[in-house]
């Protein structure tokens, strides 16, 4: 993940872009592009979709990486070590959604 925020901060910093980038920004772009993301997808049952996306993945994958461009950009203008944030995140998904009391079912964990 490092490789790739440094490439990122050295595309917005060659542009002379960080004057454009404020933390609210960035989340408002964060969401714009899971917007975009969003509209690849709606209108379509899974099966459908996946036999569009094996037929042409690039615009699905496109937003993916739009989306992975702003998360990245914001956790590091935010000074959040992501995978750090992401390691902690699982564990208390994995406390809350124990195997044996979640495995198939889609209740909530307050629900289980």
């Amino acid at each position: 993940m490092r490789h790739l925020t440094s490439r990122i901060t050295a595309f917005r910093d060659a542009r002379d872009w960080s004057q454009y980038h404020g933390l609210k920004d960035e989340a408002l772009s964060l969401l714009i592009e899971a917007g975009e993301l969003a509209e690849n997808l709606r209108w379509f049952d899974d099966d459908t979709l996946r036999e569009r996306i094996a037929r042409d993945p690039q615009p699905v994958a496109d937003e993916l990486a739009d989306v992975l461009y702003w998360t990245l950009l914001l956790a590091h203008d935010l000074g959040i070590d992501l995978e750090a944030a992401f390691e902690r995140k699982m564990l208390q998904n994995e406390r809350k959604y124990p195997v044996e009391a979640s495995r198939g079912r889609a209740e909530k964990y307050d629900e289980l």
